[in-house]
């Protein structure tokens, strides 16, 4: 049986005093299975989740990781953008 070491530190996010923190949009929807989550500034960056926390844990867990691998590439990490929620009423 293999070592499990390597598999538990890469699953468990490290922090230290020389890590940047970075602030992304996150969009979470209700819909049949539960709930679903994106990150708009993350280009196919998204997740679900049954409950609304579980989304969410789900959705940050997803952000790290996707920012993580760009870094790790050397790509930009992208700014954050503005995200507007409106409603409107439409006549049929």
């Amino acid at each position: 049986m293999g070592s499990m070491r390597g598999f538990s530190r890469l699953r468990q996010p490290c922090y230290n005093k020389a890590m940047k923190a970075y602030r992304f949009s996150v969009v979470i929807e209700e819909d049949a299975d539960g709930f679903y989550a994106y990150c708009p500034e993350l280009e196919g960056c998204y997740t679900q989740g049954k409950t609304y926390d579980e989304a969410l844990r789900n959705i940050r867990d997803s952000v790290r990781l996707h920012v993580e691998d760009r870094l790790s590439n050397g790509d930009p990490i992208p700014s954050p953008t503005t995200v507007t929620l409106t409603s409107l009423e439409v006549a049929v």
